[in-house]
């Protein structure tokens, strides 16, 4: 009956004594531990403090029974080395801990519970695909063993066909991976591509009754105050979305854009499970590595998580449009902003067929291909040159020949961006190329990349210059080819093409295959050079420069009238034997807390090696006064000293793991 009475006062001390170790083995390694792994810490303090007691007792001759007793003047230091040794367990339990699951790693327990069956159901449907994977070949791949087959064309040519199998039962999310990944030939070989830009966006229209739910959640109120009409039968229907015809009140006749209901956790379960499989394929395999895998597949999330909000296709359509010239002949239909929602898009109907069914359009209107194409074309290299905000997948599909003859560009889903200096530093490619100059090319280039530390920019000129020779000055050459060469001789270099970049080669190799579609023979390369010289006789020409050199002065101006004035204080100084120069080390907060942070550690470093030879030392001292028959004074100094060396290691230790 005691027994179940004092137990609950048991179990209180314990907690207590266990929540007061690991407070102090936290406080002595300078972090700060969950509540989960305090507690932990505290009970294996708990557990092996009553044997450290034992150790230190048994080894040193002290009495281990009730009968005999301490010595008074040696029980309080005894009692001490044992709590120190027992927080000193708690500390290397604590560093062990960090090492192989540092905190933040493992997710707390209350969002293991309440995400388990999430977890689940990411676990079924992670090894789902990965059987898809194994069923259609890639089996092999995902192994690593087959490193040497992709090597050859046939071997890659295979690899694509499995690929493109599994992306396409892998559902939405996958085949829109499939799809972007068809326009990275940056990356890919070409064997690659051909098999994943045969992967369709085609999917079963959704029911009204579904869709009309998700507008009336969207739209905040009933259909018919926002719409005249709408036709229940969809235009077209995709993987995330359909588009369906309407009529606002005010008239204007509209597509509505409407996002599938119950989508986004689809896709964003599948882009979780697409970027672990990247991690480990990364890890695991040569060819997955020399791809940047893991990079490739947050770009296509990113892109992809981008197309979920239509917000931003929205602010995509109104960025080409302000940057659009007014008397063009391609067309930008009109967004009403203000209707458009994370699920919704509203914008103006173009009347017209896609390029893919337009031939019947185009003969009817006698229109000429040819010119229709360097249109489209003219289009694209403005928007990239001139303004930045260019159009980023011109298809086919997004391509329209109007009724009246015009072109009209659809879904701006994906839109690429330049700033200014990338913009600039493309210019001067384009002048360097046209006028057949591997120097200018090369530093414009180096402009364009992240600039490595070491290039040989010599054999990096050779290079470009046999490149030119190919595809420039002599036969008409393939565009996907030609970016395919400048892919292979910047990776050649160890330089990286930034995503914009890649972006801008991306758009103009789809808008080569459309362009040949539409006027077969249509030569990107030699068009893009004539488009080229013509701008750049537009920018620089007597008009232009005349412009720019008065801008420049105007801005130089204030500084030409300081600078007299300037020069005269220096010129004075130097003089009078007076300049100096101040320079200011570690002006930057941030710069002094590194440095600060780094020398607190190399003194606690330091003290904890100070201390262990000091402990070694008077360990190994013979005689002194003595505190038990077994232990000399010198000998008890010297193990609480081994005690604070090891306490001041592991803070050290603790803070290595933590960064790591």
């Amino acid at each position: 009956m005691t027994d179940i009475v004092t137990l609950p006062f048991v179990v209180v001390f314990s907690m207590i004594g266990a929540l007061i170790a690991g407070l102090a083995a936290q406080r002595l390694l300078g972090i700060r531990l969950g509540p989960v792994r305090l507690l932990v810490t505290g009970a294996f303090a708990l557990a092996v403090g009553p044997l450290i007691m034992l150790g230190i007792m048994r080894p040193l001759g002290l009495p281990t029974d009730d009968h005999d007793a301490i010595p008074e003047a040696a029980a309080f230091w005894f009692l001490l080395l044992a709590v120190v040794c027992t927080i000193l367990a708690a500390m290397a339990f604590i560093v062990v801990i960090e090492a192989f699951a540092p905190l933040g790693s493992i997710p707390p327990a209350l969002v293991w519970g309440r995400g388990l069956r999430g977890r689940i159901k990411r676990a079924r449907r992670y090894w789902q695909i990965i059987g898809l994977a194994i069923r259609h070949g890639l089996g092999p791949y995902i192994r690593g063993g087959r490193d040497r087959a992709l090597a050859v064309p046939s071997g890659r040519a295979e690899f694509g066909r499995a690929l493109a199998a599994t992306l396409n039962r892998g559902g939405v999310t996958f085949v829109k991976m499939g799809q972007l990944l068809a326009t990275r030939r940056d990356v890919l070989s070409p064997e690659i591509v051909s098999e994943l830009s045969r992967l369709q966006d085609d999917a079963t229209p959704v029911p009204w009754a579904d869709i009309e739910a998700v507008l009336l959640q969207e739209l905040g109120g009933p259909i018919d105050e926002v719409f005249a009409s709408i036709d229940p039968e969809p235009l077209g229907a995709a993987s995330v979305g359909q588009v369906h015809v309407a009529q606002l009140r005010s008239g204007d006749e509209v597509v509505v854009k409407i996002q599938r209901p119950g989508i986004r956790p689809v896709v964003e379960r599948d882009l979780d499970i697409a970027g672990r499989l990247a991690v480990r394929l990364e890890a695991g395999t040569r060819w997955a590595r020399g791809m940047g895998l893991t990079t490739l597949a947050d770009g296509m999330a990113a892109a992809i998580r981008e197309e979920l909000d239509y917000r931003i296709e929205a602010e995509n359509i109104l960025a080409v449009t302000h940057a659009h010239p007014a008397d063009s002949d391609v067309r930008v239909p009109h967004v009403y902003q203000e209707l458009c929602t994370p699920r919704v898009l509203v914008m103006e109907r173009l009347r017209g067929r896609s390029l893919r069914e337009a031939g019947p359009t185009i003969e009817a209107l006698g229109l000429d291909p040819a010119t229709i194409a360097r249109s489209l074309l003219d289009v694209l290299f403005r928007q990239i040159v001139d303004s930045g905000v260019f159009h980023a997948d011109p298809h086919g599909g997004n391509v329209l020949i109007l009724d009246d003859g015009r072109i009209g560009l659809l879904d701006f889903g994906s839109v690429g961006r330049l700033d200014g200096s990338l913009r600039e530093a493309l210019q001067r490619l384009l002048m360097g190329v046209d006028h057949g100059d591997p120097l200018a090319v090369t530093d414009a280039l180096l402009e364009l990349v992240p600039r490595p530390d070491e290039v040989d920019e010599q054999r990096l000129e050779r290079d470009l210059g046999r490149f030119m020779a190919r595809h420039v000055n002599g036969a008409a050459s393939s565009g996907v080819r030609m970016f395919g060469d400048l892919f292979r001789i910047v990776a050649n270099h160890g330089l990286a093409i930034p995503p914009e970049v890649a972006a801008v080669f991306r758009t103009l190799g789809t808008a080569e295959g459309t362009l040949v579609d539409l006027a077969p023979g249509f030569d990107l390369v030699t068009e893009t050079r004539a488009l080229a010289g013509q701008y750049m006789n537009e920018q620089f020409g007597p008009d232009r420069l005349r412009q720019s050199a008065t801008e420049e002065l105007t801005a130089l101006l204030p500084v030409l009238r300081r600078l007299p004035r300037r020069i005269e204080r220096i010129a004075n100084a130097a003089e009078h034997g007076r300049l100096g120069l101040n320079v200011r080390l570690l002006a930057d907060e941030r710069d002094r807390a590194v440095v600060t942070d780094l020398l607190h550690e190399v003194l606690v470093a330091f003290l904890a090696a100070t201390t262990g030879v000091m402990a070694v030392l008077l360990l190994g001292t013979n005689g002194g006064p003595s505190v038990t028959d077994a232990v000399s004074l010198f000998e008890l100094i010297g193990y609480n000293l081994l005690a604070v060396s090891a306490i001041l290691a592991l803070r050290v230790l603790v803070r290595v793991f933590r960064r790591s």
